[in-house]
């Protein structure tokens, strides 16, 4: 082939490329539509009362959110915002204390060489495949035996150890912490407390922030863990509040609207935590940048 053919061809190739360039964009799109759809109604809906809400569907936004959410914190003496700050605690407290069993377990494997680390990893491994619903039921008897059952407790131990989170810090560890600053500080006579403690997590800590992020979302969207744990409703998540109202739904419609609400609510907290821990990602990222 001369070499005109080939700039031909090349010039082809070039402009066929361009004209399907659109075609990735265009189908990001329709996902994004089809995701945010659900949510859009959400924040439509939890606008309209009882009459608009039955009585025609439409994306028009109503004239009741103040009545609906006044409704809901006057349902049941405000039992709604309990649900809420109950999940808080259990999604607060149980990423945080999975992020610090994450960050030394994590830390430990993938820093540290000694006999059986291979094979407590490859263990580690196999709990990230383990469906979290095939060992609801075992935990449940475990904790009911130890009379932990229907109890803060029974929501914030199995949450505690995420595989997928020491996996994650293991190999975040192994990438962003050298040896040879571990090297130089004991050198220095840090300990190795001190090493990991005013290192280590520094240097890990965008890892450790998305492992808290994960877990975060993890606990507060569980719902099988508290159906099964759980019988005193004062204790529920803001899932399982809302499960056992959509259940009396069906025999009180009035109540539809107050899920609805609810349902936009809960959504709040996840939105505004994506929010700020964005930016510590961000300044994260930038000093992890500046310092090598």
């Amino acid at each position: 082939m001369t070499p005109l053919t080939l700039t031909a061809d090349a010039t082809g190739r070039t402009a066929r490329a361009r004209r399907t360039a659109w075609v990735p964009t265009l189908v990001l799109l329709l996902g994004t539509l089809y995701c945010l759809i659900p949510i859009a109604w959400v924040v439509i809906a939890a606008t309209k009362d009882r009459s608009e809400l039955f009585s025609t569907f439409s994306f028009a936004p109503g004239t009741g959110f103040l009545d609906n959410l006044g409704d809901l914190t006057d349902y049941r003496d405000g039992i709604y915002w309990q649900w809420m700050a109950n999940s808080v605690f259990y999604a607060g407290v149980g990423a945080l204390l999975s992020a610090a069993v994450s960050a030394a377990g994590g830390y430990a494997l993938g820093r540290y060489a000694f006999r059986g680390r291979e094979f407590i990893f490859k263990v580690i491994l196999a709990g990230v495949l383990v469906p979290s619903i095939v060992l609801a039921v075992p935990q449940y008897l475990l904790l009911s035996k130890m009379g932990m059952a229907d109890s803060y407790w029974s929501m914030l131990l199995p949450s505690i150890l995420s595989p997928y989170g020491v996996y994650l810090v293991r190999i975040y560890a192994a990438a962003s912490v050298p040896a040879e600053l571990m090297e130089a500080a004991r050198m220095d006579g840090a300990s190795e407390w001190r090493i990991f403690s005013r290192i280590a997590v520094p240097m890990m800590m965008p890892g450790l922030i998305t492992v808290f992020l994960f877990q975060f979302v993890a606990i507060w969207n569980n719902f099988l863990l508290p159906y099964v744990m759980l019988a005193d409703d004062t204790k529920f998540p803001i899932t399982l509040g809302l499960y056992t109202l959509l259940a009396q739904g069906a025999s009180q419609p009035a109540l539809y609207t107050l899920v609805i609400t609810g349902c936009l609510l809960a959504i709040v907290p996840l939105i505004a935590l994506f929010l700020v821990i964005q930016r510590f990602w961000s300044l994260d990222l930038l000093s992890g940048s500046i310092k090598s």
